[in-house]
């Protein structure tokens, strides 16, 4: 059974379509994730499943329930669905403890007490409690905005970009502490992002929308390595397309020369169709003994690897991966070879 399921949903500002026949569900324990560039439609989506926005057309449905149709949307206060905004929103008046148990005032002051103490310790804020918001760090504020939300046991949580207000070297962290936190409090949750790094770190399951349209609902992994179109394929990790075309069901011939494989396409490729292949950083080794070589165009540091631009002879551009001791000039031929574990083709419109 479907904690979540969102149904066609469509929602219409004046002439503008947000969201566009959009689908997808959640079963409890679940995390998912809504991702996308900016105006994309994701965060409107959020709204309306908190009850924020009344669609034009489709059905949003909790525990089998549904809570929102065309002209009509159950108020928020009784879908029981927690929520974490971007600004944290915490009551500046408010300390630490009585933040977290704000929503707790239907139990006795014993149970509230032991409530707030037993989320002190999930959030890793033992001693905070008496601190106000402006006396902790962003981390920690959304810390506190984290366990205020799941206090009352929601059935579901809503996180609106959680990492959008944070240090970056900070966010890796919080998002593997909003996993382990949901999971240990047995609760379904759905956030919105437009940084791929942190929805692979917190969701089970990832959809990717443009333009307020569905491309995928999928893994990470799958998502990395069989996108279902151009868009996820480009929008998802890094990499490039390459022109070839099918010569038969099991050959391909590519600006690398023939590659044996078994191209993963969202449709039926043909021998003589004209194909796009998507080419990741991660698909091309540097190999000092390769007969095939390219030219460094460019070269950026990242630690542990550089990250280089290279061109082939026949001028076609690539990115390779390659440990930085391995520490080549601009314009220095490197050797490389292909090595295609996932082969994803799209065939061209002609």
């Amino acid at each position: 059974m479907s904690l979540l399921e969102v149904k066609d949903l469509s929602i219409r500002f004046n002439s503008l379509l947000a969201v566009d026949k959009l689908s997808f569900s959640l079963s409890r324990g679940e995390i998912g994730c809504l991702l996308g560039p900016s105006g994309c439609g994701k965060t409107t989506v959020l709204r309306a499943i908190a009850g924020f926005e009344t669609p034009h057309a489709g059905e949003i449905a909790l525990q089998d329930k549904n809570v929102s149709r065309p002209g009509w949307a159950l108020a928020t206060e009784r879908r029981h669905v927690g929520m974490v905004f971007q600004d944290f929103a915490l009551f500046p008046h408010l300390n630490v403890a009585d933040n977290i148990g704000f929503g707790l005032h239907k139990l006795s002051q014993r149970n509230r007490e032991e409530r707030i103490r037993v989320l002190l310790s999930l959030v890793n804020l033992n001693g905070m409690e008496k601190k106000y918001p402006h006396e902790l760090s962003g981390g920690q504020q959304q810390r506190v905005a984290l366990a205020r939300a799941v206090a009352p046991r929601p059935n579901l949580l809503l996180l609106d970009e959680p990492f959008s207000n944070i240090d970056i070297e900070l966010r890796e962290q919080l998002a593997r502490d909003i996993r382990e936190i949901v999971h240990r409090e047995n609760t379904t949750a759905l956030l919105v992002t437009h940084d791929q790094h942190e929805a692979f770190a917190v969701a089970d399951h990832i959809g990717v929308l443009n333009s307020g349209r569905l491309h995928q609902w999928d893994t990470g992994y799958n998502l990395y390595h069989k996108p279902a179109d151009l868009f996820v394929a480009d929008f998802i990790g890094r990499g490039v397309l390459i022109n070839g075309h099918i010569i038969d069901e099991h050959s391909i011939q590519t600006d690398f020369g023939i590659i044996e494989n078994n191209p993963q396409s969202g449709g039926t490729l043909e021998p003589g169709d004209q194909i796009n292949i998507l080419i990741r950083p991660d698909d091309i080794i540097h190999d000092d003994n390769s007969e095939q070589t390219a030219k460094v165009l460019d070269k950026a540091f990242q630690g542990a690897d550089f990250l280089y631009t290279l061109e082939l002879e026949n001028n076609v551009r690539v990115l390779c991966f390659a440990p930085s001791h391995h520490n080549h000039s601009i314009g220095e031929r490197i050797g490389i070879r292909l090595e295609l574990d996932h082969l994803v083709a799209f065939k061209k419109n002609i």
